[in-house]
């Protein structure tokens, strides 16, 4: 049988997602934000001289995507407070006491009638 020398538990699903996994989310949301502005500079470009109003909104979302963006990018590794903590105390055994020693008493010697 097994010794448990640690008295630290530790929960693997209270761990943060992985360095490179949360680079890699961060990168994936920043190509997709420049491909959408990509393509609302161009669709101002094509749309200027035949639908006005729509060329304007696509030209301030093509603007105003890449700071966005930016700020999404660079927000840094997210924080998980719904996950339960990463550190459980273990189980306390109850000691097992020793058996109580039977009392002696003395009792007195049978009547017989």
């Amino acid at each position: 049988m097994r010794k448990r020398s640690s008295t630290e538990v530790f929960r693997i699903t209270g761990a943060r997602q992985s360095l490179a996994d949360d680079v890699r989310g961060r990168q994936r949301r920043y190509i997709i934000s420049m491909s959408v502005r990509t393509l609302s500079v161009i669709l101002t470009v094509v749309l200027w001289n035949v639908e006005r109003p729509v060329a304007i909104v696509t030209l301030v979302l093509g603007v105003l995507l890449p700071y966005v963006a930016v700020v999404i990018a660079n927000a840094g590794r997210e924080n998980a407070p719904s996950l339960p903590s990463t550190f459980v105390p273990a189980p306390v055994r109850p000691a097992i006491a020793p058996a109580a020693a039977p009392v002696a008493t003395e009792s007195a010697p049978p009547t017989h009638e």
